[in-house]
Formats: structure tokens, C-alpha cells, sequence
């Protein structure tokens, strides 16, 4: 139910009263002896009544100038959702059938338990991932609306986490029910993935530039993982489209008992049926046609509960992988294309860090080095974070310490991962739960 912040109680019309009057020419009644009869009082009637009789004519009033709008965008997005969606039910994804020896699953009654059983439980129900899918929506409606060439990658970063975390609510108690779900990724130009701006980046959007925007959004540890790539030179419309088709197809061809290989077949097979011409731009006459290439060593991957990458892959390239999609599992379908060679290498400052999973009490000589590992524990947990995000906790000079947390491999690093110099790297993502009776992906608009 989504709640009408504009509706006002008013009087009904039809409820007010009107006096019943003689018709013209009508004579006034008189008794034996020639004298007037006390005329009767007529009732007063409703004027619904006296519409139903015919006697009064209905007024038909023009509609309202104003009609309520559900306030799912506000600009910037700072309504939080719960307070839009009082009875705490979110849109559903889009839904897809199971086919072939799945199809079954569609009407079968012990699958549809199995559903209801996942929704009484409020760590399970799809309503949190429904919930997280839904800030996505509209945190990213806002960012493609309102990105241009000028913004600095930290204004760029602000305007989609300050709406994030106002949309879901974050908790800031300790207890990680509902964030941020990994740090915004804004990786530019032949940068694939894993940047986001430090506090002290300097770098400032331009028209030629490509930019892939990876957000992040979790409610009780279910994650919604979604991305797109925003660009304002139309040579490159062929790059866009190839991966935007790419992953449509990897989501497409997904399923229960799907082996993940057989997925990144399909995906490659459409992402390099595209080549780009682009016009030489240092003085020389004509253009260059580059093929695009998936880029191999990139993948999707599962998700599972506080963890991005919950162990399986997803090849966006033709494999041997033999490993199959499960009933129940969440999955992220992420495609990435080049003009460059199609592998990507480590390069550049981290912003990105995580805890490995499973260390409760390492054994640490440095106290900065214990504090900020009890930090991490507290408002991170296993989710992934930044320098940023680090300093949001009042942490500073933690440098050494953070380090000393690396070398000693209690946290993970993720450094830039680019293509060769030159090269345009472009991004699609979206975030799939493979339900007992359906596929829902979860992370599906009207704009990818």
C-alpha cells in the first residue's frame, strides 16, 4: 500500500439537505366549509434523493487540477521507503516462468509453500531484497537524471549515497539491518570496476568520458546489486548496446540447473557480435573500427547473505565451468565489454576494502591495528567498504593500521581493475533470486 501524503477528508455533497418546494400553479387545498387547510410540511430530503427523483439536476465539477502522485521520487530522494510503503510491501521484480523440465514449478503446490514458508520468515521474505531493488530504482533515477560532465567524482558519489542511505533507512545501530551495500563504483574509461573517489580524488567528469555507476543497496543482508553506464559520446552507442544485450541474454538464459558455463557462452556470443568506429581525433582523416570483446576475467557472481561474492562464479565468456544455478540462490548477472584487449590488470590507489570472512579474534601487536579492526567488525561486518566510508566513523590516521590489516590478510584489498590505455570499458548489471516457482529480477525499471 503506498501512503497519500494529500489526502484530505471532505464533506460529501450528496449529503446535503434540500427543501422540497410546491410545483407552479398548484392550488391550495381547502376543507368542507371553504376554509384552508394548514398546508403539510414536507420532509426535507438529501440531494441525492432528489437527484434519484429527477428534480434536481446533478452538477458534474471538472476534475481537480492536481492529482495525487505517488511520492516515489522526491529530488533529491530522501523520503524513506517505509514511510511510502506503510504496510511494508514493495514492487515485485520482474516475474519470469520456468520452462522445459522447470516448467512444473510454476503451479506446483509444494513449491508455493515453500514461498510462503520464505515470507513468514523476516530474514528470508523477498520483501527485503524487493526493498533494497526499490532504493535502487530510485537512487539511480535520480543519478541518470542529474549526472553531467563537470561533477567531481565525490559530488557524483555523495548524491547517489546521501539518497541510498536517507531511502533505506540505514541503521547506524551496529546491528547492519539495512545500508549501503558495497562502496558506489564510478570506474571511468578503461577502469572496469572496483573505484570510487577517496577523499582527496580531484577528478572531475568530461563529456568524453565513459562512466560505469555500480550501486549497492542491502536490507537484512540481502543485497541488491545493479549497474549501468552513462556516456555522452553517441560513437560509442554500439559498446553500450553490446553489453546492455549481453546481459539481458545472461539473465535470460539463467536458471535452476543452468551450468554457468553454458551462460557465459551465450553472453559473449552476443556481446562481440558488436564493433565500434570511432573518428580519429588527432588531426588524421578517418576512423578506426575496434571489435568488442568481453572481458574474460571478469565475472558475476552469487550473493549471499552480507557477502557480494557468496563463492560462485559467472564466466561472461565461454567456459568449462561445470557449476549449476540452485533453487533459492540470488545471483548477479554483470557484463563487461572493450575496445581493448578484454582483460583487465590491478592498477592504481585502493579504495576498496573487505574482511575476510571467519576471523572473530586475530592476534594483533598493534593497538591501532585492534581498534580498527573492531571498528570494521562493527560497521561493516563482511560488506565491502572505503577509505570514505572509513572516515564517515569519526576513524583518522588509520593508514598503518589498515596496512598492517592487508599484510596479515584479516582484510582484502581491491585495487582499480583496468584494460590497456585508450580503451573504453562499458558495464550492465542486474540482480536476480531464482524463487522456488519463478525467476524474479529483482533489480528490473523502466530504464535497463
Amino acid at each position: 500500500m503506498i501512503a497519500d501524503p494529500t489526502k484530505e477528508k471532505v464533506a460529501d455533497e450528496t449529503t446535503e439537505k434540500v427543501e422540497d418546494v410546491e410545483e407552479e400553479g398548484d392550488d391550495v387545498a381547502k376543507d368542507e366549509n371553504g376554509a384552508s387547510k394548514p398546508k403539510k410540511k414536507r420532509k426535507r430530503k438529501t440531494k441525492a434523493q432528489a437527484i434519484a427523483e429527477g428534480r434536481v439536476k446533478e452538477e458534474v465539477k471538472p476534475e481537480p487540477a492536481t492529482q495525487f502522485i505517488p511520492p516515489l521520487i522526491a529530488e533529491p530522494p530522501r523520503v524513506g521507503l517505509s514511510k511510502i510503503f506503510i504496510d511494508g510491501v514493495y514492487p515485485e521484480g520482474e516475474i519470469c516462468e520456468y520452462l522445459n523440465d522447470n516448467s512444473y514449478r510454476t503451479t506446483s503446490a509444494e513449491k508455493k509453500q515453500l514461498e510462503k514458508l520464505a515470507n513468514e520468515n523476516p530474514d528470508e521474505t523477498y520483501q527485503n531484497i524487493r526493498r533494497a531493488a526499490e532504493v535502487h530504482r530510485q537512487v539511480r533515477q535520480y543519478a541518470r537524471k542529474t549526472i553531467r560532465p563537470g561533477m567531481s567524482m565525490l559530488e557524483i558519489a555523495n548524491l547517489i549515497e546521501d539518497g541510498t542511505r536517507a531511502l533505506v533507512e540505514e541503521d547506524t545501530s551496529g546491528k547492519l539491518q539495512s545500508g549501503i551495500g558495497f562502496p558506489t563504483g564510478l570506474s571511468l574509461n578503461s577502469c572496469a570496476a572496483h573505484y570510487t573517489p577517496n577523499s582527496n580524488d580531484t577528478i572531475v567528469l568530461k563529456e568524453s568520458d565513459i562512466m560505469k555507476v555500480d550501486i549497492g543497496v542491502q536490507v537484512r543482508g540481502k543485497i541488491c546489486d545493479s549497474a549501468f553506464t552513462v556516456h555522452w559520446d553517441q560513437n560509442y552507442n554500439p559498446l553500450i548496446q553490446a553489453v546492455k544485450e549481453a546481459t539481458n541474454t545472461g539473465v535470460r538464459e539463467a536458471g535452476i540447473d543452468v551450468r554457468v558455463g553454458d551462460i557465459g557462452a551465450a553472453i559473449q556470443e552476443v556481446m562481440e557480435s558488436y564493433e565500434v568506429t570511432i573518428p580519429h581525433k588527432d588531426g588524421r582523416v578517418g576512423s578506426t573500427t575496434y571489435p568488442v570483446k568481453a572481458i574474460g576475467n571478469l565475472t558475476g557472481h552469487n550473493i549471499t547473505p552480507y557477502k557480494i561474492h557468496g563463492g560462485k562464479s559467472v564466466p561472461i565468456v565461454k567456459s568449462r565451468d561445470q557449476d549449476k544455478m540452485e533453487e533459492g540462490e540470488y545471483f548477479a548477472i554483470e557484463t563487461f565489454g572493450s575496445t581493448g584487449r578484454g582483460r583487465v590488470v590491478e592498477s592504481g590507489e585502493v579504495s576498496h576494502y573487505a574482511l575476510n570472512s571467519g576471523i572473530k579474534n586475530p592476534p594483533l601487536r598493534l593497538e591501532t591495528a585492534k581498534t580498527l579492526f573492531k571498528t570494521i567488525q562493527k560497521n561493516f561486518g563482511t560488506l565491502p567498504w572505503c577509505r570514505r566510508y572509513l572516515e564517515r566513523t569519526g576513524t583518522s590516521h588509520y593508514l598503518l593500521a589498515l596496512n598492517n590489516l592487508v599484510n596479515q590478510g584479516i582484510v582484502q584489498d581491491y585495487p582499480p581493475l583496468y584494460d590497456t590505455p585508450g580503451s573504453m570499458t562499458a558495464q550492465f548489471e542486474h540482480t536476480f533470486l531464482l524463487r522456488p516457482t519463478c525467476k524474479e529480477i529483482v533489480s528490473r525499471g523502466e530504464d535497463y
